[in-house]
């Protein structure tokens, strides 16, 4: 298996495969890389849709540059906790990051989502956040009152009286069951139109025909959410390696 970085004509057979239908799967295989090697490449640089092999190459060359640049390592500085490398964290959470803005998010919503998800605390303050994330205080209080508004995180007071903004399973779980009423009322809606446009009618067979589905899906998303929550939740295993 070939070692070192991706190289230009690897970006672009990833692009040629892409544009091709190819699973990740098999573009790996063609270049003979691991298919996580793939998936990170693609997802950090805008993702299957958007991919763009000469982008994709020069956003790496500036990436490698900040980082030489960047600071030597103070040797005082404690380890990362469980054994993380910090090179390796940062660039899986820029590939969780991608993946929530390809599901709609803007990008800066989607930055401070992925770091509070990556955070073992689950919680951080907007002040971490904006020096986490090289940030400006307003660039962070429109995300997350964003992310509030759509039921993704929730915000408390800690014992200094700093607000923190948390994310946990029972949140991932209340935005869930958001979701299934939201869609639940797009079938009620649905159902309405059927006796003002004639039951006998075709648009009301349509309608009918949405909200029979509709009803269907909140349905299962509810039964799906109360059962992974209750069947699916872990806790970490607390061992004497997990303080390092």
């Amino acid at each position: 298996m070939p070692g070192g970085r991706l190289t230009q004509q690897d970006r672009r057979q990833i692009a040629l495969g892409l544009a091709d239908g190819l699973a990740y799967a098999e573009i790996a295989r063609g270049l003979d890389r691991p298919t996580s090697t793939i998936t990170r490449e693609v997802m950090r640089n805008g993702g299957p849709t958007a991919y763009r092999a000469d982008l994709a190459h020069r956003a790496t060359e500036r990436r490698t540059h900040r980082r030489r640049r960047a600071a030597p390592r103070d040797p005082n500085t404690p380890p990362q906790a469980y054994g993380r490398e910090a090179e390796a964290v940062r660039e899986y959470e820029e590939v969780f990051a991608t993946v929530f803005m390809q599901s709609g998010l803007p990008k800066m919503t989607a930055l401070v989502l992925a770091s509070l998800y990556t955070t073992d605390a689950g919680s951080l303050t907007a002040s971490e956040l904006a020096g986490r994330l090289q940030v400006s205080p307003a660039s962070v209080s429109k995300a997350i009152t964003f992310l509030e508004s759509q039921g993704l995180i929730r915000r408390e007071r800690d014992e200094r009286r700093r607000e923190r903004y948390i994310v946990d399973d029972d949140v991932l779980y209340q935005s869930t069951m958001a979701s299934a009423r939201s869609t639940a009322h797009l079938g009620e809606v649905a159902r309405q139109g059927v006796d003002i446009l004639g039951p006998d009618s075709p648009a009301a067979a349509r309608l009918e025909n949405i909200a029979r589905f509709v009803d269907f899906v909140s349905e299962s998303i509810a039964r799906a959410a109360d059962q992974a929550r209750e069947i699916l939740h872990t806790k970490p295993e607390t061992t004497s390696d997990s303080t390092t």
